[in-house]
């Protein structure tokens, strides 16, 4: 408690901290964005083969003429006859040219470039053969975001929040720009699993920086707000997406304003309670008298002074210097009972996130328009959430959320193909639910991780979230057996996680653990007797500066 009561002395939620959790959260709204951009950039038109180069097609009756019909009537995607053929009208106004040798598509594609005219399939004609290698440039991202969470999240417990951000937001600028210029597919998911890395530690951080400087009652608040900002660039990414169709224009429009963040990331000031917990009591101090001094709290910054914050801080001087260590959250038993429940939800919540959100084509309107739903009902979902976090608990809503989407999915399961505003609504509130739930574990596990294990806890959370995001397309391979399977095992994932999290602490109201022994003392249920005397051993702020003045 004594870290947040340093927070209080020197403004609280001040000038500082609206100013810095602004400019942290604001990078989030493009971090949707990139997520889900080949939902667009990668968006496969109508197409069909091209005519032999050597064909006269007046001669041979048009392009017709050398392309079979599908069991709809509709022209074949990847085949066409070896000559032109006709046959007499069907009864339904389609040719009869549906027998006859046909071939693969040897002379390539023509594209429906009339809502998308220029698309990485249609670039690098990733249909047919080929169009495994669609899902495989998401799925590179996707690695991407993984080795991105395990990697940066060890070195922001290491080297600080800070300067990982810096580096994250030029990198992000960087690969992304030079992915707009790829000039073949190899070098495109090159860059593309370079951005995946730094958007990744991007979000990590951001949740951890802006949580590790705010006071307790105001946690919650942080990670809905951040929520929230997550949810408008869904609507933003709508509404770019279709002013620029273009992918490469698209695809630069999201990763230049990262050169902009990059910039101003030099001004934000690293988290004091991760200083105090790597033993940094001089940067400690000239955080905190930095923050006073910006939040109007001159007089409280000048009486703050290495004497007092030794005496304030001796708990984590004394139990906190530890070297953090993803392989500590399998060693310590406390640490592990959390690793292995918060995996389970991590992995479930994304798993079906990313099997619902990675195929707006096959709902069968506008991708603009459900790329418009599935932000809109964030709105309400996230609102939710909130309420329930900060008024019941950390606990109901994450089993509420994941619950719920479950059932959800499974109900939809069940459903026939031909209700579709009934499956597509249940789908949209499924999505919602997993947006709530995504708020709340980032919120969550900040919480109940130390601040030494923090940014590496949320690390391998995010990893084992980016497990499921790369498992989940897989599962849709599943339909060839059954056609609901994938459905049942999306909705089946997030109800038995659920369970979890009884198993875990609830983090309303409590302090921020700062060490391991804090998480075991919460673990063992320390009776809140022992945590007051604990608390009356700490020297009060104030008390120090006054017989410091000789008052």
């Amino acid at each position: 408690m004594a870290f947040n009561d340093l927070l209080q002395q020197v403004g609280g939620v001040g000038r500082f901290q609206r100013i810095q959790v602004t400019l942290v959260v604001l990078p989030l709204i493009l971090l949707a964005s990139h997520n889900t951009l080949q939902n667009f950039t990668a968006a496969i038109p109508t197409h069909h083969c091209r005519q032999p180069a050597d064909a006269n097609l007046s001669k041979d009756g048009g392009l017709e003429a050398w392309l079979p019909r599908d069991g709809q009537g509709q022209p074949e995607s990847c085949l066409r006859f070896t000559s032109p053929r006709w046959g007499p009208p069907s009864a339904n106004g389609t040719e009869a040219n549906i027998t006859g040798a046909t071939e693969p598509c040897t002379d390539g594609w023509i594209y429906d470039n009339s809502t998308f005219p220029s698309t990485i399939v249609t670039e690098w004609d990733l249909v047919c053969s080929n169009r495994a290698l669609r899902q495989l440039a998401q799925s590179l991202y996707m690695v991407g975001v993984l080795l991105g969470a395990m990697v940066f999240g060890y070195l922001a417990d290491r080297l600080g929040r800070r300067k990982i951000l810096i580096l994250n937001y030029l990198q992000t600028a960087v690969s992304g720009t030079c992915a707009a210029f790829a000039p073949n597919f190899p070098i495109y998911c090159t860059f593309r699993l370079l951005s995946g890395m730094s958007l990744a530690s991007i979000a990590l951080n951001c949740m951890t920086l802006n949580v590790e400087w705010m006071p307790i009652h105001t946690r919650a608040c942080v990670g809905t707000l951040t929520g929230y900002v997550y949810s408008l660039g869904q609507f933003l990414l709508a509404g770019v997406a279709y002013a620029v169709p273009h992918w490469r224009h698209l695809q630069l429009l999201v990763s230049l304003p990262f050169f902009v963040f990059f910039i101003y990331s030099w001004f934000f000031i690293e988290s004091a309670r991760w200083y105090s917990s790597s033993g940094r009591l001089d940067l400690t101090l000239r955080a905190l008298q930095r923050v006073a001094q910006i939040n109007g709290r001159q007089e409280e910054g000048a009486n703050l002074n290495m004497e007092v914050l030794q005496a304030s801080l001796q708990k984590e001087l004394t139990t906190g210097k530890g070297q953090a260590s993803a392989l500590e959250l399998l060693r310590c038993p406390a640490l592990r009972h959390l690793f292995l429940c918060l995996t389970m939800l991590w992995f479930a919540t994304s798993f079906a996130y990313y099997g619902l959100v990675m195929d707006l084509q096959g709902f069968g309107v506008s991708i603009y328009l459900i790329q418009v739903i599935f932000g809109a009902v964030d709105l309400p979902a996230k609102l939710v959430s909130f309420l329930v976090i900060n008024f019941l608990g950390r606990r109901p809503a994450q089993m509420a959320s994941l619950l719920l989407a479950g059932i959800c999915i499974l109900v939809n399961g069940v459903l026939p193909q031909d209700q579709t505003i009934v499956r597509t609504s249940l789908a949209v509130l499924g999505k919602g639910c997993l947006a709530a739930s995504f708020t709340c574990i980032f919120l969550y596990t900040g919480e109940v991780y130390p601040t030494m294990m923090r940014q590496t806890g949320l690390g391998m959370g995010s990893t084992m979230a980016r497990v499921g995001s790369i498992v989940s397309p897989l599962i849709s391979m599943t339909a060839e057996l059954y056609p609901s399977m994938p459905v049942f095992i999306y909705g089946a994932v997030p109800v038995a996680a659920s369970a979890a999290i009884t198993f875990l602490p609830e983090t309303l109201g409590q302090p921020l653990p700062d060490t391991v022994l804090d998480v075991e003392n919460r673990r063992r249920g320390t009776p809140r007797r022992q945590q007051q005397e604990q608390q009356k051993q700490m020297v009060p702020l104030q008390a120090s500066a006054q017989k410091k003045n000789g008052l």
